[in-house]
């Protein structure tokens, strides 16, 4: 039986190069992971941002309306007001009383004072 001897010559481990490329791949996936993330974090925040702003827009418009509403409320209860005020004056409610119920001031002998 024959032993093959190891040969003399330094043979270049294999394993090495592999993992030089292994630790290279590692850290190139690791930083793309990094700038993946900063990325999708720099995304979410502008996303933030523009929905805000959204909102804001969108707040102020409702405020809008509602002051509008709110003017125009006001203004029909000073005319509610106005009216009310038109239609319960003695003068015009004692000026209804003689036309269409023929309502006069009471005379002496028909005003009777209780005690």
């Amino acid at each position: 039986m024959a032993i093959a001897k190891r040969s003399q010559t330094p043979q270049v481990s294999r394993s090495r190069k592999p993992r030089v490329e292994q630790g290279a791949r590692t850290e190139r996936r690791r930083r793309i992971l990094h700038h993946s993330l900063a990325l999708v974090c720099l995304a979410c925040v502008v996303l933030l941002y523009v929905w805000l702003r959204l909102q804001v827009l969108n707040q102020g418009y409702a405020l809008s309306t509602t002051t509008k509403l709110q003017q125009r409320l006001e203004q029909e209860q000073r005319e509610l007001r106005l009216e009310l005020a038109t239609l319960t004056s003695p003068e015009r409610l004692e000026a209804m009383a003689r036309q269409r119920l023929g309502l006069r001031s009471p005379e002496k002998g028909q005003v009777i004072v209780l005690p």
